[in-house]
């Protein structure tokens, strides 16, 4: 059954084992920094899609990277020794989701939905400290990125950019550092892609997923 929601804010999202078998749970409802936190903190995300009404999903099998099976090849290892970027954290959120917007050629994806309306409801998430950029830099240039919804100890990474050659794998092993130093010892990172299944990532069942989420 696919849910249809209301306008405003949400008391709460429909249980995630009614989603159909793509994951899609529900239409419509609003992008406001409320329901996006009720949202992850269900094991529902959105998913803007070019003509469609607002698309939330609770798939059914969900990409995690638990920081305990982390695996860096060697040859990343000696080229992050040379790679002479600068981490800085936040200071250019939007901007980072911007950038992710453009990246071309994402496999099995017609254009992005990464929308205009998304990146304003997630800056203002980010502005309610809900939401984080990892950012390189270099002789003052963003070069890569990667942003992600914050809900301590939960770390959802949303997408990643690069300019660079490395930037974007510099930047996603900076985040998981600092995310250590902040009790964190996963993240969610929705679909395993090939070079995050090299790092260590894996699928867990959504009943799994939903067990994870722990909150105060």
């Amino acid at each position: 059954m696919i849910y249809q929601l209301p306008r405003g804010p949400l008391t709460a999202f429909p249980p995630v084992d009614e989603a159909d078998e793509d994951g899609l749970l529900a239409i419509d409802g609003t992008l406001s920094v409320h329901n996006l936190v009720l949202a992850y903190k269900g094991g529902v995300f959105p998913w803007p899609s070019e003509g469609l009404p607002l698309l939330w999903f609770a798939p059914p099998r969900r990409g995690v990277l638990d920081f305990k099976n982390l695996h860096v090849p060697s040859r990343l290892k000696r080229e992050l020794k040379k790679m002479t970027f600068e981490l800085k954290i936040n200071s250019a959120f939007k901007e980072v989701m911007s950038a992710c917007a453009q990246v071309k050629n994402r496999k099995n994806q017609k254009g992005t939905w990464i929308t205009p309306d998304l990146i304003e409801a997630y800056q203002q998430l980010h502005e309610a400290g809900f939401a984080l950029s990892f950012e390189a830099w270099e002789e003052g240039k963003l070069v890569g990125g990667m942003y992600g919804v914050w809900l301590k100890p939960f770390f959802a990474g949303e997408s990643l950019f690069f300019k660079k050659t490395g930037a974007s794998k510099y930047c996603l092993l900076q985040a998981i550092e600092w995310l250590k130093t902040q009790g964190t010892d996963w993240m969610d990172i929705q679909m395993v892609t090939p070079l995050l299944k090299s790092f260590g990532a894996k699928e867990i069942s959504r009943n799994e997923y939903m067990k994870r989420l722990k909150f105060k």
